[in-house]
């Protein structure tokens, strides 16, 4: 059924979904892209937003290494080729990585730079959102194992590429989420992962300004993913539980994967100035008091 669920709710004019081909109109025309010649790293590039992100740089004339298990290689190298066979300015690379393992994001560092000797840019991305759960349910070991994917390897991808990112004066960028600020029901595990993504952004911003390297991160809100759909799909009621997603933006509908993509695109070009800072693409659902809908406001609060 997951397969049968189409992008919720109504869009505005403007709104990209899908990235449009083909890349060839840009090709050889390096001067006009925002990235061009630039090295990149994606985390977890395979679906969703890592996937998105990777399109998008690819688009500005980047060359991309991106990265998930074993279990996705047939997937990321499928987005390579379509990549390549679109001629777009850029490059990407797929590298299979489990980033729960030190050695692994040690290799994706190594790889990126034996291919183009520099390295600009690191998303992390790759995370894991485990099934709902008080904490009664939570056992220390399933605290520990995501801690290791949402946090360690944020880390341990920030230490491995920082001497590379030093040299050019790069940046990273972490993916984190809106649950950071507002939490998340019977989530614990998983917002204290992604605040500490968010404190670790500034704790590191700190640290490598002194190298000019900046660190900032994305906190999206309901992003229209494989991810979603998915939750949706193994709810009781699919479509009513998409529209509560789309209800709890003032804007009344989900965000894409893309306007996240270009939102990170903006941190690693024109932000120039902005480091430790947190970019919230949420729609506005961090506003207001309980829930919202995309219904006008005709009266006040009453007392």
């Amino acid at each position: 059924m997951a397969g049968e669920l189409r992008y919720p709710c109504k869009t505005s004019a403007g709104v990209a979904g899908e990235l449009r081909y083909p890349c060839k109109t840009s090709a050889g025309k390096a001067g006009e892209l925002c990235y061009a010649g630039k090295v990149v790293i994606v985390t977890g590039g395979t679906r969703g937003i890592g996937e998105a992100i990777v399109k998008v740089f690819v688009h500005q004339g980047a060359k991309v290494v991106f990265c998930a298990q074993e279990c996705e290689r047939e997937r990321g190298e499928a987005l390579q080729r379509e990549l390549e066979a679109f001629g777009c300015p850029g490059e990407a690379r797929f590298v299979v990585c489990d980033v729960g393992i030190e050695g692994d994001i040690k290799n994706l560092v190594c790889v990126t730079i034996s291919l183009y000797g520099r390295l600009d840019c690191l998303v992390n991305n790759a995370s894991v959102f485990p099934p709902l759960q008080p904490i009664d349910n939570v056992s220390g070991e399933d605290f520990i194992a995501l801690g290791d994917i949402n946090v360690t390897s944020y880390f341990l991808a920030a230490k491995y590429a920082l001497p590379y990112l030093r040299m050019t004066k790069g940046n990273i960028i972490n993916i984190s989420s809106l649950v950071t600020f507002t939490g998340y029901y019977n989530s614990v595990a998983y917002v204290a992962s992604k605040g500490a993504e968010t404190a670790m952004t500034k704790a590191l911003a700190l640290d490598e300004s002194k190298n000019e390297v900046r660190v900032n991160s994305i906190s999206p809100g309901n992003i229209w993913t494989p991810l979603w759909q998915r939750l949706a799909s193994e709810s009781g009621d699919p479509e009513a539980t998409i529209q509560r997603g789309c209800d709890e933006s003032p804007l009344g509908r989900f965000g894409t994967a893309e306007e996240v993509a270009r939102a990170a695109l903006f941190l690693a070009i024109n932000a120039t100035f902005s480091t430790g800072a947190d970019l919230v693409v949420s729609g506005g659902a961090e506003l207001g008091m309980a829930p919202k809908n995309h219904q006008d406001v005709t009266e006040g609060v009453k007392g």
